[in-house]
């Protein structure tokens, strides 16, 4: 089926006119002056429900460094979606992506990914990265928030057997711990470099508020610069510790960075919502006062732009043709014609076009 589907695409060249580049792609399926793409190269479980991705990247793909994320495309039932992942390979390699199957996009990538598809790619991005200067370091993650740490401890351990490395991961059990068993060959390996995981089913929620946690884990935790990432409430306890570090004058803690995967919707809860047009797609839905317009969109099977999904990157920015929308975290009602909206943390309030 393969080989006659490559003969069709040949003999077209017969009745279509076709650019250079089209004629390449014929040969290197990454090749492409209008979409960046990367071909799958390896595929790796990592737990029941989540998996490593890795692949080759086309030219036009910008080196990562460790800790950035990139906007991955899956084409679903015809319907090209994006999502943004976080690079868990170390800089300096062909990129890798590590997935738990958490929706349809997610879900498609765990269970149906395998060597030789084509993904859709966009460049790197993120300022979430390692130190310029070596410095000690506390890593403080929990669930998939891993991902972008393991970039940095997959870049920086095993290069400098110096760098001075503190890993807390908390997950439900060890079978919902991602990457277990490599960590534990590193630590094995680098004495500088030690890992505690903390497993809530057993211990109970890793409470940062009491008043030995951090002391029991990482004595020098202070002294540290510090990195977090994964579920909205974990890091907003780290961020309240820091805070409250930063408040007493006889207390000295690092600076503390954070990734967050998702932000808190919640302006648009009880609120109606409206008929949303998709003017250039010819298409109309009813939607809620609290869905995403992107969401909205993307359900109907209309090609939204997006990126970080939720409200960081503009990736999702269109213009309002007509109608007013909610931004979901404030609550905001605004919309003049014409005006750029970010599609990922808007809601309908009330009959909307859209210019797609």
């Amino acid at each position: 089926m393969i080989r006659l589907r490559k003969l069709a695409r040949a003999a077209s060249l017969l009745t279509t006119p076709l650019a250079p580049e089209d004629i390449l792609s014929l040969f290197n399926p990454v090749f492409s002056a209008r979409q960046l793409r990367g071909v799958v190269t390896r595929v790796v479980p990592e737990t029941a429900d989540s998996a490593t991705i890795f692949f080759h990247p086309g030219r036009g793909w910008q080196a990562h460094r460790a800790g950035q994320w990139a906007r991955i495309g899956v084409e679903l039932d015809g319907v090209r979606h994006w999502r943004s992942y976080s690079l868990s390979a170390p800089a300096g390699e062909d990129p890798a992506i590590t997935v738990t199957d958490m929706g349809a996009v997610s879900g498609t990538l765990v269970r149906t990914t395998k060597p030789g598809d084509v993904l859709f790619l966009a460049p790197p991005q993120g300022d979430f990265v390692l130190p310029e200067h070596p410095r000690p370091l506390l890593m403080l993650t929990a669930g998939s928030g891993i991902t972008p740490v393991m970039s940095m401890i997959r870049t920086l351990v095993p290069h400098r057997p110096d760098a001075d490395v503190v890993l807390i991961h908390t997950a439900r059990t060890p079978a919902d711990a991602i990457f277990l068993e490599e960590l534990a060959e590193l630590a094995d390996q680098f004495p500088n470099f030690k890992v505690t995981h903390w497993f809530s089913a057993e211990h109970g929620r890793l409470d940062f508020g009491a008043a030995d946690a951090l002391d029991r884990l990482c004595p020098d935790w202070r002294g540290r610069a510090a990195y977090a990432c994964g579920p909205a409430g974990f890091l907003d306890d780290a961020e309240t510790l820091w805070a409250a570090e930063a408040a007493d004058p006889d207390a000295s803690a690092a600076n503390l960075t954070i990734e967050r995967f998702s932000t808190t919707l919640a302006g648009g809860e009880g609120h109606d919502g409206g008929l949303v047009t998709f003017e250039a797609s010819d298409r109309e839905v009813e939607a809620d006062g609290e869905t995403p317009l992107l969401d909205v969109g993307e359900d109907a099977g209309v090609l939204m732009p997006s990126g970080c999904r939720m409200g960081i990157c503009h990736s999702c920015l269109i213009p309002l043709r007509a109608g007013q929308i909610r931004d979901l975290r404030t609550g905001e009602v605004h919309g003049e014609p014409g005006q750029l909206i970010q599609t990922c943390v808007s809601a309908a309030a009330g009959p909307v076009n859209l210019d797609l």
